[in-house]
C-alpha cells in the first residue's frame, strides 16, 4: 500500500475512498486513511497551497494541509459533525475545529456541558480531552470560499459514513448547519439507519428519530458556529447551550469531564506549540 511523505495510506479516488472506508476496523486507522486522501483534486490543491502560502500571523507554523480526521474516543454517544476545514484552522492545525473562531465557540459549548476538560482547542497538545462526544466534519479538506461541491461531499461521504458505524454507542447526532444536515442523509443510509420519507427540513433545534445498527439515533438540528452566525446574534451561546444539554439528556450522558476552568482562549497568532506527527487519536 503507497504512503505519503507524511506516513499515511494513499487514497486517491472516489471508489477508493470507497473501499478502504469499508476495509477499516478501528478509528485510528480511519484517521490515518482519511489524512492520507487526495481523491478531490481542487481541495487537494487548495490545502496545499494555503499550507504553503500561510496567512501572515502563521508565518513561522508548520501547516497540516491535509484532511483532517475526527476527534474524539469510540465509545462516544454524541457526535457532532459541522462541514468542513477552516482554511487557517484545522487546515493549520491537523484538529477538527481547531485554531478559529468557529471551534472557539463549539469547544467552549462542550466545555460548558461536560464533554470537554478545557473551554479551548488551540493546537494538538494543549491538552484538550472530549468525553462521551465525537467531533468530525462532513468534508474533511478546508474548501475555497468554505464551498465544497456537492460531488466533493459525495466523495467524502464514506469516510463520515464509516465513522458513525464505528461508534457503538452513538444515540445523538448534531448537525450543524444546513450543508451538513443535507450531507448526512446519504451518509446515515450508508452507515444502515432507516431514513424518512419526506427528509425532515433543517432548522435549529429540529429533532428527527430514527433508527438503525446500533439502535435508536436522533438528529438534532443547530445553527453552524460560523461567525456570520454569531457575529450576527443568529446563533447565540444559550441556544447552542440548550442543544447540547437536549444531546446529553437524549444520549444519558453525565459531565464526566474535570473542568479545570483555568484556560482562555488564546490570541488568533499564538504559537501552536509541540506538534506530535500526526493528528490527536480517539
Amino acid at each position: 500500500m503507497p504512503v505519503d511523505a507524511g506516513g499515511f495510506p494513499v487514497t486517491r479516488t472516489p471508489a477508493g475512498v470507497a473501499r478502504a472506508a469499508r476495509a477499516v476496523r478501528d478509528l485510528a486507522v480511519l484517521d490515518d486513511r482519511i489524512s492520507g486522501c487526495y481523491a478531490c483534486p481542487r481541495l487537494v490543491a487548495w490545502r496545499e497551497e494555503v499550507a504553503r502560502v500561510k496567512r501572515a500571523s502563521f508565518r513561522d507554523q508548520d501547516y497540516w494541509g491535509r484532511p483532517v480526521p475526527g476527534l474524539g474516543p469510540a465509545d462516544a454517544r454524541i457526535a457532532v459533525v459541522g462541514l468542513a476545514p477552516a482554511a487557517h484552522g484545522g487546515n493549520r492545525t491537523g484538529r477538527v475545529f481547531t485554531g478559529d473562531r468557529s471551534g472557539d465557540w463549539i469547544f467552549a459549548a462542550l466545555w460548558r456541558a461536560g464533554l470537554a476538560n478545557q473551554p479551548t482547542s488551540t493546537h494538538i497538545g494543549d491538552g484538550l480531552e472530549l468525553a462521551d462526544v465525537r467531533v468530525a466534519a462532513s468534508v474533511r479538506c478546508a474548501p475555497p470560499a468554505n464551498a465544497p461541491t456537492p460531488e466533493e461531499r459525495d466523495t467524502c461521504s464514506p469516510w463520515l459514513a464509516r465513522e458513525l458505524q464505528l461508534l457503538p454507542r452513538l444515540r445523538v447526532i448534531v448537525v450543524l448547519g444546513g450543508f451538513g444536515w443535507t450531507a448526512l442523509w446519504p451518509v446515515l443510509a450508508a452507515a444502515g439507519y432507516a431514513l424518512p420519507r419526506p427528509r425532515p427540513a433543517f432548522g435549529h433545534g429540529v429533532e428527527v428519530a430514527l433508527e438503525g445498527p446500533h439502535g435508536p439515533l436522533t438528529l438534532l438540528g443547530s445553527y453552524h458556529v460560523s461567525q456570520q452566525n454569531t457575529f450576527t446574534g443568529k446563533l447565540t451561546e444559550p441556544m447552542l447551550d440548550a442543544v447540547l444539554s437536549r444531546a446529553t439528556e437524549l444520549a444519558g450522558s453525565e459531565p464526566v469531564v474535570a473542568r479545570s476552568g483555568r484556560a482562555a482562549p488564546a490570541a488568533e497568532g499564538d504559537a501552536p506549540g509541540e506538534r506530535r506527527s500526526g493528528p490527536d487519536r480517539p
